[in-house]
């Protein structure tokens, strides 16, 4: 069987090959209704591109400049409007995202997700008006579930979720590996020497990643004697007014390390005249350059929000629309980052018969 040609194609559905070439690339320079035409033609020819040939037009086109394609949506899902600016982690987020949206050619339009003056229909009236091909969800933090009255909204466009996987309905999203950061966090208390790992994560927020969380804890220590697996405290919130519950779960099982998301420990161990890391080792599972003699892992929040970039584009060059059927996921690793606040359990043990 001959092989089949874009100019093949183009002949048989009337246009020119360069035409055909952009239609199968999925460019919005040419109409929807062209690109699908021109789809439905090489699918019935048999049309199968050659790999290498899309390799090499790839590399030449990535080498070129980059001209404007079109505009994205970057959609504030925090109750602050004001969170990509000011929120703790959510600007690296946005960080990526235009990043890489500038990479590519695309150009962001902000949206509140909580704007109580924009309905579903004014949200595609406006985005239909902007050229707007697609969204990003950023700033998910508390919940897990959009706007029910919006549903036409990503009914009738490309979208991507950051940070979490959405329910009713479930988006396409990027995120950071929570079982595996956990896993990583875990070993290296281990290498370090810490017998007791225990974590300390709010039950909401656990909840708001399905309780990776607490899953990749309990699957870490099931290679420990269980005599030295501490039950994961959830209770910050109430702990924040109710510092005994703390206080009464650590007394109880005596840690000698804590994996938490929480800065707040460090004023409660320190309350209890417990030193950091002398008397106990703290790694923060979402390390802060703005806290950066905290150990931890860095979960760069800016290479997810990159992700959320190359997934709604991809989606847009596909010409998919709506909610999925299949949601894809893509799942970036966290990394370690040495701090000040653990240290190697034989240097304490040494410095403490020492007197230090």
């Amino acid at each position: 069987m001959p092989q089949i040609t874009m100019s093949m194609i183009a002949a048989e559905a009337g246009c020119s090959k360069n035409t055909v070439s952009l239609a199968l690339r999925g460019s919005p320079q040419i109409p929807e209704s062209t690109r699908e035409k021109i789809r439905r033609v090489a699918d019935r020819l048999g049309y199968q591109p050659n790999a290498v040939v899309s390799h090499l037009m790839a590399q030449l086109r990535s080498s070129q400049t980059v001209r404007f394609q079109a505009k994205l949506a970057l959609v504030n899902a925090h109750r602050d409007p004001k969170a990509f600016r000011t929120h703790a982690t959510i600007p690296a987020y946005v960080e990526g995202c235009e990043r890489r949206a500038a990479r590519l050619g695309y150009s962001f339009d902000q949206f509140w997700l909580h704007d109580p003056k924009l309905k579903a229909e004014s949200w595609i009236r406006v985005l239909r008006t902007r050229a707007i091909k697609g969204l990003i969800i950023v700033g998910m933090m508390d919940q897990n579930h959009l706007p029910p009255h919006l549903l036409p909204v990503w009914e009738n466009f490309p979208c991507v979720v950051t940070g979490v996987r959405t329910r009713d309905p479930a988006l396409s999203f990027s995120c950071v590996d929570h079982h595996d950061l956990v896993i990583q966090a875990f070993e290296h208390a281990l290498a370090l020497g810490y017998q007791r790992p225990a974590l300390v994560i709010e039950e909401r927020i656990d909840r708001l990643v399905e309780g990776r969380f607490s899953g990749a804890m309990l699957t870490a220590q099931q290679g420990l004697p269980r005599a030295n697996r501490v039950p994961v405290f959830t209770q910050i919130d109430r702990a924040r007014d109710e510092r005994d519950l703390f206080y009464g779960w650590f007394d109880q099982h005596r840690p000698d390390v804590l994996l938490s998301l929480y800065n707040v420990v460090f004023p409660w161990l320190k309350e209890r005249g417990l030193r950091v890391p002398k008397d106990v080792g703290i790694i923060q599972l979402e390390w802060r350059a703005s806290h950066a003699d905290i150990s931890g892992m860095n979960q760069h929040n800016d290479a997810v929000g990159e992700a959320a970039v190359d997934m709604v584009v991809s989606q847009i060059h596909h010409n998919e629309t709506g909610i999925p059927a299949f949601p894809r996921a893509t799942l970036i690793g966290a990394s370690w980052v040495e701090g000040q606040s653990v240290q190697a359990q034989a240097t304490r043990k040494a410095k403490a018969r020492a007197g230090g």
